[in-house]
């Protein structure tokens, strides 16, 4: 009995006999490890002084007790990212255009192919592959499309147009002189951004903005001037950038325009404007021969970061500006402004701001404009729907609402002199006037004092009108009636303002933007 109590009073200490030896094939290499039974794989790595990386497999793994395990397999694993540069190839397109002869090719736009980034995950066991993941791709560069353009027979007939028709289309600029069957290209380099088109009062002379591809991060596009008048395409450089909007030749001064330029930004809509303006003078041959600031860089008012808008008079004498928050004059001598009238500012819950639009009278008396009425229903003042087309006397001080609902978009556009005492004006009117920031439109023309309003485009159960700036024709020496310009599904249309028949003269519908002088 006390030989029993003694034995099972003593504790075993281990003993080479009493130890489990293993083997851990690791690097190339085996190694022998003896650890006392019940212990952890990971007790016998440590044992043998092995390290493990966070990618490293163990079979069997690490947290297994070691029972009849004889042998234990580590296996390094590694990874690699390897980025690959894969270029995109550029797309091939083809755009019919009556405006070419018929089966004649021309390159509008040339082929540039774009650059994608591609990166890949290689996996390594035991420095072997094992695997290859594409983890990211990102596009570098958009590849550019190559854009031919082949001339096709015009199904629409020729008719005598007043003056010079310029229009935009793919980025290249057209012109229409004597007849609109008679069209040729003056810009052909595909990059005109449609900022900036403007005719000069002699239509010798296009002010234009270009989006180079070669521009520099703060450069949003750059000013030039194109002739009309030769055979071969010229372009100058006026070395002016960031142009949004506020450009163009002052009527009646050939050689004489305005702009006013922003600050690029990284966030949306891509600038900050100055709302100043510059006045520049050019010679016969396209140089600069003189200048000055009419109106210095300013803050221009509520929601100024989005710019101003500045109209001269039919005779280049008298000159308004409009901002989201109100409508004047400007001494173009002094720079001075003279608000006529606070408006209410909208708030469009967006990267954009709403301005009034304006339009001179042929008198240079009146201005029509678009107001930003309150609404009772609404939130606050900002928030209102409701729009209407006023006409303001600035030397009387009188301002009147001649057409209410009218959508912000309006657009009113007085014509010349149809006698001594009469004009007419052109708007738009919205669709859905209480949701006319999405709204479509409808060309309607009345007399000077709001009366008469009649719908003349598009014809009753067509597509409404895209919101844009109506152009009257210019006066006419030969006879040609007056005619309204619009841009309709890409296309151009003239529409008479008295019978409203319209008439199709492009079908390439590749137009956005067009002048007329």
């Amino acid at each position: 009995m006390a030989v029993a109590i003694l034995l099972g009073g003593c504790a075993t200490v281990p003993t080479q006999q009493t130890l489990v030896s293993i083997v851990i094939n690791v690097d190339g290499k085996q190694i022998p490890v003896d650890i006392p039974p019940g212990s952890s794989v990971q007790t016998a790595l440590d044992t043998a002084g092995i390290t493990l990386d966070l990618l490293d497999k163990v079979n069997p793994p690490a947290g297994n007790v070691i029972t009849d395990i004889s042998l234990v397999t580590v296996t390094r694993v590694r990874e690699e990212l390897e980025i690959r540069d894969v270029v995109i190839p550029f797309e091939h397109q083809t755009v019919r255009n009556e405006a070419l002869p018929e089966g004649q090719t021309m390159l509008i736009q040339p082929g540039e192919n774009g650059q994608r980034q591609d990166t890949y995950r290689h996996l390594f066991e035991d420095d072997s592959q094992t695997a290859e993941t594409l983890v990211r791709s990102q596009v570098i560069k958009e590849a550019r499309p190559e854009i031919i353009m082949i001339g096709v027979r015009s199904p629409f007939s020729s008719i005598a147009i007043q003056g010079k028709i310029a229009y935009l289309s793919s980025g290249n600029i057209w012109l229409m002189e004597g007849a609109t069957g008679n069209r040729r290209p003056v810009v052909t380099t595909s990059d005109v951004d449609g900022h900036v088109l403007s005719m000069s009062a002699d239509g010798k002379w296009l002010l234009l903005t270009r989006k180079l591809k070669d521009n520099q991060p703060n450069i949003i596009n750059s000013l030039w001037l194109a002739r009309t008048d030769l055979k071969t395409e010229t372009l100058i450089d006026l070395h002016i950038n960031n142009v949004i909007n506020a450009a163009g030749f002052i009527p009646g001064k050939d050689v004489t325009f305005t702009f006013s330029t922003v600050e690029s930004r990284a966030t949306a809509p891509g600038w900050q404007s100055n709302n100043d303006l510059q006045l520049l003078r050019i010679n016969n041959s396209g140089e600069i021969v003189g200048g000055k600031e009419i109106v210095p860089v300013n803050s221009g008012g509520v929601f100024g970061w989005w710019g101003t808008r500045y109209v001269w008079s039919p005779d280049g004498e008298r000159l308004a500006y409009a901002r989201p928050d109100s409508i004047g004059l400007v001494d173009a001598d002094t720079g001075e402004t003279t608000e006529l009238m606070r408006v209410t500012p909208f708030q469009t819950r967006g990267d954009w701001a709403w301005v009034p639009a304006i339009g001179w009278s042929p008198d240079h008396r009146s201005l029509y404009f678009t107001n930003h009425d309150p609404d009772p229903a609404a939130a606050t003042p900002e928030q209102s729907q409701r729009f209407n087309i006023s006409v303001m006397v600035p030397r009387q001080g009188l301002s009147l609402e001649i057409v209410p609902e009218t959508g912000m978009f309006a657009y009113p556009a007085p014509s010349s002199w149809l006698d001594e005492s009469n004009y007419l004006v052109a708007y738009l009117q919205a669709v859905f006037p209480g949701q006319s920031e999405t709204s479509r439109t409808r060309l309607i023309v009345m007399d000077r004092d709001g009366s008469n309003r009649r719908v003349i485009f598009p014809p009753e159960g067509s597509q409404p009108l895209e919101p844009q700036q109506t152009i009257w024709s210019p006066v006419s020496d030969d006879n040609i009636p007056q005619k309204l310009a619009v841009v309709y599904q890409g296309n151009i249309w003239f529409v008479d303002p008295y019978t409203g028949q319209s008439q199709q003269i492009t079908g390439d519908g590749l137009v956005s933007l067009l002048t007329w002088r």
